[in-house]
């Protein structure tokens, strides 16, 4: 009777067995069929352990296929980039080789000791003659003016013009042609408010740093260390930090449409609000910076205004200068005898009001100086004024000034 059971029970169980050994054929195929596609990420051929991609920065390019023996030689896939990415790059790989870095160092004397202090901004190379434009205040006062290329290789600078009106300098380095890559100077002429604009610098000693961003507005005014106010200056929010000064703001076609140099911030770092010098205005004094290291401007030979509601009252000319060639005529004092003293009293009605230069409103000094700089030395403009309650428009022939 036992076998007769045990053969039952065989009988019973068998359809189950197949069952079971069929379930683990088919499991076999699917995880040997999944491990066919890809190597395991965790143990690779030739290694004894797991290794682990860093989630910070994936694969940009598929690994392709292995075997047992290694990797496969395969052309890598190339990576996918918007049409914005690939020009950040190409202007990047285009423009960045040259922006050179500026070191300065200078001297100041003290009661008790001396004390040695360093400053540091941007510049760009302009041509395979070594001329290198910067801003004046990166610059200025400066004992040594050190710059350093795209190959870490580091240059003593000589100063070759500086215009701080418009807060600009030339530098010269003695740099093998090979070694120097000028940029393309394009124009600041028919910019939009919202194109966008690349600047190029080294923000706290970080060389050669990228930053995005827009044209926020134009025809901004900014003073200059001097007291000129600058005219046309390009506002943008591409970030723009201490180290940047001096560098050049670019176009999507890598060309110089301005030179970075200031930003508004309460905090000495960028808040989105930079502003550079137009190339435009840079071009103009380019060539008398080179050629004789400084520039001329127009004069009208006023020394000093005060400012009214009606213009500037004219308190003082230079003597023998255009003002006062003219006629123009400034504030005086008149000595009058009270009994058997003289008393200096000053004549309000004697001085000139100037309110236009050629048909042009002027309210203040930086009016009439930007106005006056406009034209050039020996230009003929007129001048209208107020005299004596009647108005009237002087010839004036300019002069020359330079400033330092």
């Amino acid at each position: 009777m036992q076998p007769t059971r045990a053969g039952g029970v065989i009988r019973t169980i068998l359809p189950h067995l197949m069952t079971m050994a069929a379930t683990l054929v088919v499991s076999a195929i699917f995880f040997a069929g999944s491990g066919s596609g890809r190597s395991n990420p965790a143990a690779p051929p030739g290694t004894d352990g797991p290794t682990y991609h860093d989630a910070a920065r994936p694969a940009l390019i598929d690994p392709g296929p292995t075997v047992a023996g290694g990797r496969v030689d395969a052309a890598p896939l190339p990576v996918a980039l918007d049409p914005e990415e690939h020009n950040n790059i190409t202007v990047y790989e285009a423009v960045n080789r040259s922006v050179v870095n500026i070191s300065t160092s200078a001297t100041v004397r003290g009661l008790f000791q001396d004390t040695e202090v360093s400053g540091s901004g941007s510049g760009f190379v302009i041509d395979k003659d070594g001329h290198i434009l910067t801003n004046h205040h990166v610059i200025e006062g400066a004992d040594v003016v050190q710059v350093g290329l795209y190959d870490g290789s580091v240059l003593d600078a000589r100063l070759v013009g500086t215009d701080p009106s418009n807060d600009v300098a030339v530098l010269r380095v003695a740099a093998p042609p090979e070694k120097l890559f000028p940029v393309e100077l394009g124009t600041s002429n028919g910019l939009n408010v919202g194109q966008k604009v690349l600047a190029l610098g080294n923000p706290f000693g970080l060389e050669r740093t990228l930053t995005t961003g827009i044209v926020s507005s134009l025809d901004r005014s900014l003073e200059a260390k001097n007291g000129r106010m600058i005219r046309g200056v390009i506002q943008t929010d591409a970030s723009i930090n201490p180290g940047n000064s001096g560098g050049p703001l670019l176009n999507t076609r890598g060309e110089v449409i301005g030179m970075t140099t200031a930003i508004y911030s309460k905090v000495g770092q960028s808040a989105g609000i930079g502003f550079a010098v137009p190339i435009d205005m840079i071009r103009r004094v380019l060539s008398p910076l080179i050629e004789r290291g400084f520039v001329e401007r127009a004069t009208l030979g006023i020394a000093r205004v005060y400012s009214l509601d009606e213009g500037l009252l004219v308190l003082g000319v230079e003597p023998g200068g255009p003002a006062d060639r003219a006629g123009i005529r400034s504030l005086r004092i008149r000595y009058v005898q009270d009994g058997p003293f003289i008393r200096a009293r000053i004549d309000p009605e004697s001085a000139d009001v100037i309110v236009a230069i050629d048909g042009v409103r002027v309210r203040s000094v930086s009016e009439l100086l930007t106005e006056v700089e406009s034209h050039q030395p020996g230009e003929t403009i007129d001048v209208t004024i107020l005299r004596r309650g009647g108005r009237e428009d002087i010839p004036v022939t300019l002069g020359r000034t330079i400033i330092r």
